[in-house]
């Protein structure tokens, strides 16, 4: 289904106000948003369909559960601050961080799709399920990322809110990848995925 839309004026900043909420409400109010990547060969829109929360040092699967170290003192910063770390060495997680400075929680953004845009109509396109799919095609690193502000749009990389209707169905399950954390942890139904439609 395609839609007569224009980007451009249409853009409303989500203001950091909107990442002072924890990090588990923040991943489910993030699905449906849309992210926006500006890229030398014009701006790229993706909207937002699968997150995960992690909440603090007494969450035994965030980064942070062994307090503040160099990599993770990113994490201490207000909502909206972009926390980027490298997994197996080449995959660039792209998370951003939620709540009040120093408690450190942050989202994950482990989907996004595509949203194509041509002659002012709209349809949505490819689906990059999966954090190191999504760290990929936004082409994000630590040096450009890392400690910026995601409603700041000097950085290249900003969400905006949908500014089109759209239709959402919300699933929850347990978060992928995080057994060393052991219950309750594992079973913590704080991974949320969306299929949307326009």
């Amino acid at each position: 289904m395609k839609k007569n839309f224009s980007f451009g004026t249409n853009e409303i900043i989500i203001p950091q106000q909107f990442y002072l909420q924890n990090s588990i409400s923040l991943a489910k109010k993030l699905l449906g948003k849309i992210l926006v990547r500006n890229l030398p060969n014009g701006k790229q829109y993706f909207i937002i369909t699968e997150t995960e929360a992690y909440f603090g040092e007494k969450d035994k699967a965030c980064h942070c559960r062994k307090g503040k170290t160099p990599r993770t003192e990113v994490m201490y910063k207000q909502g909206g601050t972009i926390y980027v770390y490298l997994i197996y060495g080449m995959y660039w997680m792209l998370n951003i961080v939620s709540g009040k400075k120093n408690h450190p929680e942050a989202v994950l953004i482990r989907g996004i799709q595509k949203i194509n845009v041509e002659n002012n109509k709209i349809s949505l396109g490819k689906l990059y399920d999966g954090p190191g799919k999504t760290g990929k095609i936004l082409q994000i690193n630590k040096k450009d990322f890392n400690g910026k502000n995601i409603y700041d749009t000097s950085t290249n990389l900003y969400i905006i809110d949908t500014p089109f209707e759209i239709e959402m169905s919300i699933k929850r399950t347990p978060r992928i990848g995080i057994n060393y954390a052991g219950k309750p942890w594992t079973e913590k139904l704080w991974r949320f995925i969306a299929e949307i439609n326009i």
